[in-house]
């Protein structure tokens, strides 16, 4: 193979064989040719017996090109070098020469490391110093679109928790339920209070999330310094439920009358006044003990699973939305199953549901756990505290799923422009 240069520009000690780009300070030249470095001029044939050996420069440049197809097809000098550093051992070149081939060797290994980064899709990355306030708006928009987006669903869930439902009220399932209410209420029956609920979610997950985050850091520091510690995500997890649940308890409350069948109140002022006036406002919060006595395990159980399924589906906690929705999905599953009883009880504090109490010739109201877990074994049995289970975790599933990959998009989105703002200044 000759040389991509006139005769005139090669080096002075170049007999025309190999290859040579004209630089001034590489030519690789083999089969008994002399090699120029920096301006000195090294013997580097292969001898057996006195004898010298060419080489086949065509097959190694060849061989060196295939090897580098990463390679910019327009930068020979590394080509070049990496076909010095191929040819050095086979001609037996002196020691002096090893600093020029492992400068080489150590230039293209960062290049390719560089072109591997730069190759990654950027907003993979999880970015790191995420503030108090980028996991509140995250946390807002996540809470609102996973209530928004499942409300039908959570509207069938009150029904058929219903311990006496009316006769018109009785479905087998998820997808009867919601055609029935539809067929029979009309179309947008099943979204009536929804406008309460997003409005009491949004504060609500702003504080369930900064908080979360917030524990988590700050326990898994003092319980496994550097690691991720379950304990952890689950006692900050039951912490950031009080807060969720302070806020979103009376939303609850009104949310819940109002899905159920032939309720009186068609507008959530109507609802709130009703309450107020009949039952004070301590009904916003009769169910809050019951709240927490289900939302603590439930948000546990719920956190210790999301984190254990992302140590395992996504070890190195790069932004992955697949990872993100199946975790949150398998969490909120198990989840659900497990706080069905208590969730029972819970609709039956909020609801106060009458068919139910009369059944039972109960007066007044019902409060308490204790008093809301007697009323449901006296109604229905043990059968009965598992009242929805299929609906609830239909709910849950995706519910938790969206609620995750929102927040963690969000939360990506929002700090990458404050930290290129940052950058930017």
């Amino acid at each position: 193979m000759q040389h991509g240069l006139p005769s005139w520009r090669r080096p002075p000690n170049c007999r025309g064989v190999g290859v040579c780009w004209g630089a001034p300070r590489v030519c690789g030249c083999f089969g008994g040719a002399t090699t120029a470095v920096s301006g000195q001029q090294r013997r580097s044939g292969a001898q057996t017996g006195g004898r010298e050996q060419p080489i086949d420069c065509k097959m190694e440049l060849e061989a060196v090109l295939k090897e580098r197809r990463g390679a910019s097809a327009g930068d020979p000098a590394r080509v070049l070098g990496a076909w010095v550093k191929r040819g050095w051992p086979a001609a037996g070149g002196p020691g002096a020469d090893t600093e020029l081939i492992a400068a080489e060797s150590a230039s293209m290994g960062r290049t390719r490391e560089l072109s591997s980064k730069d190759s990654d899709l950027e907003y993979e990355a999880l970015p790191e110093g995420s503030t108090v306030t980028t996991h509140m708006l995250a946390g807002a928009v996540a809470g609102i679109m996973e209530h928004c987006l499942m409300y039908p669903v959570d509207c069938v869930k009150t029904r058929m928790q219903s311990l006496q439902p009316d006769p018109a009220a009785r479905y087998r399932n998820v997808m009867e339920a919601l055609t029935k209410i539809i067929r029979t209420e009309g179309f947008w029956r099943p979204m009536r209070g929804m406008n309460v609920t997003a409005t009491g979610a949004g504060p609500a997950h702003a504080l369930y999330f900064a908080c979360y985050e917030k524990l988590k850091k700050t326990l898994s520091d003092v319980i496994r310094p550097g690691g991720n510690s379950h304990i952890a995500n689950g006692a900050a997890g039951c912490v950031a439920t009080l807060l969720h649940d302070a806020a979103m308890n009376p939303a609850e409350v009104i949310k819940q009358r109002m899905q159920m069948y032939n309720s009186p109140y068609r507008r959530v002022t109507d609802c709130m006044r009703a309450v107020w006036r009949k039952e004070g406002a301590g009904a916003f919060y009769r169910s809050y003990t019951t709240q927490l006595t289900m939302n603590i395990p439930f948000q546990a159980i719920h956190f210790m699973t999301y984190e254990f399924l992302q140590e395992t589906l996504n070890p190195q906690r790069q932004y992955n939305p697949t990872s993100h929705m199946v975790s949150g999905a398998c969490a909120g599953a198990v989840a659900a199953a497990v706080t069905t009883p208590l969730d029972v009880c819970k609709t039956l504090l909020n609801t106060q549901e009458s068919l139910a109490l009369n059944s039972q010739n109960i007066s007044g109201h019902i409060t308490g756990m204790a008093n809301a877990f007697r009323t449901v074994y006296q109604i229905g049995g043990v059968t009965a505290y598992f009242r929805g289970v299929q609906a609830r975790v239909i709910y849950q599933m995706p519910s938790t799923a969206i609620a995750w990959s929102v927040y963690e998009f969000f939360k990506y989105i929002i700090t990458k422009r404050q930290e290129e703002r940052r950058a930017s200044h």
